[in-house]
Formats: structure tokens, C-alpha cells, sequence
């Protein structure tokens, strides 16, 4: 059974950061790609970024390009979030997910076929 393993998430003033990791156990995604996505109260979940394995190419959403980025970590068959200069409004549950293909939209929930269980962001102003 494949588990997605969630660590980081924190408590940070805003301008400050914060780093997320994501362990796929069970298997690994060569084929497919890895991703964050995020849900602040009230809000519907919204895309962050994501990993292509397979192209090694790189996602983001408008609102976190040039102060998120993330990487991989091969040792651990893991995706990694580096968030800086966070701000009060990327307060939210963080979700790590996964997927077997690369073919669809990478910012379309829908396209992904495994979920963390989530990692709660908070950034103080």
C-alpha cells in the first residue's frame, strides 16, 4: 500500500521559511510526478507545485513562483518544498500528492492518484 509521508509545516513570521518533505513509501513514481497542494480555511484546495520524475522538469503556481521551490531527493525517493519569504495568505493545510503519469495537467487535482494526510502552514504577520 503506498503511503505518502508528510514532515515539516510549522508555525513561521511572515518573511520567514519553511521546508516540507514528502516520502513516498511503498514505491516509487520514475514514471509520474510528485506535488503539493494546499487548502486554507474556508478555500478550495489550489495547486502549489510539483516534480516531474520522469522529465525532471518543474511546476508552479503564480502566487509562489521565484519563493518556492521544489526539488527532489533521490536518497530518500522524496519531494522537497523550500518556501521563503512566506506570507500570511500561504496559511493552509499542505497536501503531498502523486501520480503514476505525467500526460495531464500537473495543477489539476483530479490527475493525482495518491494523498498525504496533510501538514498545517502557518505564517504570522
Amino acid at each position: 500500500q503506498v503511503q505518502l509521508v508528510e514532515s515539516g509545516g510549522g508555525l513561521v513570521q511572515a518573511g520567514g521559511s519553511l521546508r516540507l518533505s514528502c516520502a513516498a513509501s511503498g514505491r516509487t513514481f520514475s514514471s509520474g510526478a510528485m506535488g503539493w497542494f494546499r487548502q486554507a480555511p474556508g478555500k478550495e484546495r489550489e495547486f502549489v507545485a510539483a516534480f516531474s520524475w520522469k522529465s525532471g522538469m518543474t511546476y508552479y503556481a503564480d502566487s509562489v513562483k521565484g519563493r518556492f521551490t521544489i526539488s527532489r531527493d533521490n536518497a530518500k525517493k522524496a519531494v522537497v518544498l523550500q518556501m521563503n519569504s512566506l506570507k500570511p495568505e500561504d496559511t493552509a493545510v499542505y497536501y503531498c500528492a502523486a501520480r503514476d503519469t505525467t500526460a495531464r495537467p500537473m495543477a489539476t487535482m483530479s490527475n493525482y492518484d495518491y494523498w498525504g494526510q496533510g501538514t498545517q502552514v502557518t505564517v504570522s504577520s
